[in-house]
């Protein structure tokens, strides 16, 4: 059965990724060979602030940033690389992490409770 609502295709994706509590997510981080990538609106990073070391990709854009025969296609998104992901709370970056798994990418993960579970954790963010 198809999921037929955003917290149905969330819960469905979550079942099909890895999902990172906040301190396997600071451990991964702190190898510091991973593409951490903030998929939230630029309104949103300007209120919260960004994980140190994050680079902004909007959710909308995701897809064609990481296809490497789009024209938007960034520098850093490899297939093979580890990508770990994060949003507000965990739900857009689930589904991101599912659609990259689908191009192909083979080693990424997100952070389930997104940065407000970074923030309630008193972990960094910095300004932007």
């Amino acid at each position: 059965m198809a999921p037929d609502t955003a917290a149905g295709m969330v819960a469905a994706a979550k079942q099909r990724i890895q999902n990172l509590s906040v301190d396997d997510f600071a451990t991964k981080l702190a190898t510091g060979n991973v593409m951490l990538i903030d998929v939230r609106e630029p309104e949103e990073r300007s209120a919260t602030g960004m994980i140190p070391g994050a680079v902004p990709a909007a959710r909308g854009m995701l897809e064609f940033y990481a296809d490497p025969t789009s024209p938007y296609h960034r520098e850093g998104f490899e297939t093979d690389r580890q990508i770990i992901l994060y949003c507000a709370s965990g739900g857009r970056s689930a589904l991101a992490t599912d659609m990259l798994q689908q191009l192909g990418y083979q080693h990424v993960a997100h952070l389930d409770g997104g940065i407000k579970a970074w923030i309630a954790a008193d972990r960094p963010v910095e300004s932007v």
